[in-house]
């Protein structure tokens, strides 16, 4: 490699995650996440929002508020077929009717009926829980966590994983675990910070730090990026 063309690490800055949420933070704004009325209406659009675009999953939350079915008793109550019916637009929907009902019934079982009671669990028996209801994932918990629970527990998205892996130039995405335990090793324990936070990747995402062609000369992070650095635009061969 030239000397013109390489890059010399040692003068790049460590990186520091509380400077990147504290740079996207001014970049953005509040962000005033998660649309929704009450606790078991955000814990529906984090399950409907899987795998498919916030607009769908808005889509069913509408259609099930509408038929005044957004409430814990109704979807406990409603047959699994007529449930999926409803949530079409939100996609995979037979098999999100399917963690809909689990998580009512939990919600149910363990909490009379309601959602906003989930707040009164200690963090990690909470989180346990929710990775054991069929269909839960570690996003979809933590998404619940942090926004309906009000619990600090970084949410990890695919905008986050590229982001720190361009960030640190290593070509390779890192676990969700390890991005989560890395971000709340860097950031105070605040569920609204956590939350804030999440948002503000996800809008960082969507703008400037894209799957393919990223806006590096646009981007408030570029002094802490080896990726800007050594690819330009050019796309890593594990984006995703």
């Amino acid at each position: 490699m030239s000397t013109e063309n390489s890059v010399d690490f040692s003068l790049m800055p460590k990186l520091d995650l509380l400077l990147v949420i504290e740079r996207l933070n001014r970049a953005y704004g509040p962000q005033d996440w998660w649309p929704a009325d009450d606790a078991f209406e955000m814990i529906v659009g984090a399950i409907l929002t899987q795998r498919v675009a916030w607009r769908n999953a808005e889509t069913a939350v509408g259609a099930l508020r509408s038929a005044d079915l957004l409430s814990v008793g109704a979807i406990h109550a409603m047959a699994a077929d007529e449930l999926a019916e409803r949530i079409r637009p939100s996609g995979f929907y037979r098999a999100k009717a399917r963690t809909l009902k689990a998580m009512a019934a939990y919600v149910d079982a363990r909490h009379g009926g309601r959602a906003e009671w989930l707040r009164l669990m200690p963090l990690q028996a909470l989180r346990g829980d929710l990775l054991n209801i069929c269909g839960i994932g570690p996003e979809t918990a933590d998404a619940i966590l942090v926004y309906a629970a009000d619990k600090a527990s970084f949410v990890v998205d695919a905008y986050t994983v590229r982001l720190l892996t361009r960030l640190e130039g290593t070509g390779k995405a890192m676990s969700y675990e390890r991005v989560r335990k890395r971000f709340m090793k860097a950031l105070p324990a605040d569920a609204a910070l956590y939350g804030q936070a999440h948002a503000v990747l996800v809008r960082h995402g969507q703008r400037v730090c894209t799957k393919r062609m990223p806006r590096c000369g646009e981007c408030s992070l570029a002094d802490q990026c080896l990726y800007g650095r050594l690819a330009g635009s050019q796309p890593t061969a594990d984006d995703r």
